[in-house]
């Protein structure tokens, strides 16, 4: 599914009347039919309706659902929160074509709660037709009072387009904002819509056709908002003769005294993301304990001086595993001493099999960012979470979340890298600027580990022959999908990594199953 900016949405709009001659008033009123369509399809043929409209076309949109909805046999009263002159354009001429004694005006604060509350209290449904995308600063006045009382009324409500208050780009709540149960977003759905918090005030999602021409839905720019179906497509189907061999042998280098946790789920999740072998590289002082916490990994001791940690003077041994490895993965609990900082910038600017970094791998980079000049690899994949991509560029985690999108992509074209930005929402970008959002993934997620768990399903994949693109969106939906499964089964409270890694398998195959149902074969 594509993702547009309100900005791109509204270009789009201009553009199908300018460039092709598509009445506003058309989309105006195939804006106000798909809404209805979805009303009556969710709340039944009858019924009585509050539509709340500001004086922009988000209003106007709501003038020709209540006509819509009064013709279906439903009543309806419009709530107009502007003068009658402050409405022009389209919206004017659907304001006129209402019913007459339907529509009433509240320009005053106070007005709304004194006057009409009882009514909106007592609606089967309350429309949401305030304020649209275009909106930038806080709600306020008496738009601020409409959406308290909206929120405060335990109806059922639908938002036309997006929720009134949310920013249609960043998902921000503008001061507050209407938590509709149902949004009708047209066209596209907007970043707004995906992003958090806004998406939690969506509701329901359902992006309608207001007949948009294709060649402007194909041509407009965006992001792709990945999910199950458009996942699956990227998973391969295994060969009924296949062997171990096929499946890549992946090298994992991590732990140290304290963190042996991080290499072992880093290790056995690639085993469950379906590696034919998983070698882990080790500090010597620590080997035992990765030999009880792995059981189908291998496990490799490297000199460590009695330290529990690997340093610089690691790299002969290390360098010697390469050889028949197909991919590597390098930070899970590896420590930030000096001599560890040293070996990462050491590895990094010798690797050049498909390359994972994670954790402290990422916290050494971030002491010099100048290493990343002299990577090997040509498939690196960094996947910091917001706290290490702070560090990464020296900035704050609020700045790095305010524009997370537009930050992934200019990173991983700067530094010629496969970034996972992950988070709520997470962000894959590529170095020739492509962006995608991921879809999967709870709540539940947030507990120590889970990136451990990520970093072995992505140095699976790429061992298993996946390119580092594919490999990362797969990757990354597949974990926060097999999340979704543990929370199906157990709630999102309480979900460690190991749940988690668990469920792999499982995620394989609903991914599989889905796809054989859109692609069926006969034998």
């Amino acid at each position: 599914m594509k993702v547009v900016t309100a900005h791109t949405m509204q270009e789009t709009d201009q553009r199908a009347m300018r460039e092709f001659n598509v009445p506003g008033i058309r989309l105006m009123e195939n804006a106000g039919r798909v809404c209805v369509e979805e009303i009556l399809g969710e709340f039944g043929p009858q019924g009585h309706a509050v539509v709340l409209a500001g004086r922009g076309n988000n209003g106007g949109d709501g003038y020709v659902i209540a006509r819509l909805l009064t013709q279906k046999g439903w009543s309806a009263r419009v709530i107009i929160l502007a003068e009658r002159e402050q409405i022009s354009g389209d919206a004017a001429v659907n304001l006129e074509k209402l019913p007459a004694g339907i529509a009433v005006y509240c320009t005053q604060e106070g007005q709304l709660s004194a006057l009409h509350s009882d009514e909106i209290f007592k609606a089967d449904v309350i429309i949401d037709a305030l304020l649209g995308t275009g909106l930038r600063s806080d709600v306020s006045g008496i738009y601020r009072e409409a959406v308290e009382l909206l929120n405060a009324s335990g109806r059922p409500l639908v938002s036309v387009d997006i929720p009134s208050g949310i920013h249609g780009t960043t998902g921000r709540v503008l001061g507050d904002a209407v938590r509709a149960h149902l949004t009708v977003t047209f066209a596209f759905a907007k970043l707004g819509l995906i992003l958090y918090p806004g998406a939690e005030y969506a509701g329901r999602l359902v992006v309608a056709d207001i007949g948009i021409p294709g060649e402007l839905m194909e041509s407009a720019p965006g992001y792709d908002f990945q999910d199950e179906d458009t996942v699956s497509p990227l998973l391969q189907r295994r060969d009924r003769q296949a062997h171990k061999g096929v499946f890549g042998h992946c090298l994992i280098i991590a732990g140290s005294s304290g963190k042996t946790g991080a290499a072992a789920l880093s290790a056995n999740s690639a085993v469950r993301a379906g590696s034919g072998l998983v070698t882990l590289a080790v500090a010597e002082s620590i080997h035992s304990i990765l030999e009880i916490k792995t059981t189908e990994a291998m496990t490799v001791p490297i000199p460590d001086g009695g330290s529990g940690v690997l340093s610089s003077s690691a790299f002969p041994a290390l360098e010697k595993l390469l050889a028949g490895r197909d991919a590597v993965a390098l930070g899970p609990g590896l420590d930030r001493r000096p001599g560890t900082v040293a070996l990462v910038h050491k590895l990094v600017e010798t690797i050049s099999l498909p390359l994972v970094i994670d954790a402290d791998g990422l916290n050494a980079l971030a002491e010099d960012m100048s290493v990343l000049r002299r990577k090997k690899s040509q498939q690196l994949m960094l996947t910091p979470h917001p706290g290490e991509m702070s560090r990464l560029l020296g900035t704050s985690i609020p700045d790095v979340e305010a524009i997370r999108i537009s930050l992934a992509q200019e990173f991983a074209r700067d530094y010629g890298v496969y970034l996972v930005l992950k988070g709520a929402r997470t962000v894959i970008a590529s170095p020739g600027g492509a962006a995608v959002i991921n879809g999967s993934g709870n709540p539940g997620m947030a507990s120590g580990g889970m990136g451990d768990v990520l970093t072995g399903i992505l140095v699976s994949l790429l061992g298993q022959g996946y390119c580092a693109w594919d490999a990362c969106r797969l990757g990354v939906f597949i974990h926060g999908y097999a999340a979704d499964l543990v929370a199906a089964d157990k709630g999102e409270i309480g979900i460690n990594a190991g749940d988690v890694q668990e469920k792999l398998p499982y995620a394989y195959k609903q991914l599989l199953n889905n796809r054989s149902l859109s692609n069926p074969t006969t034998l």
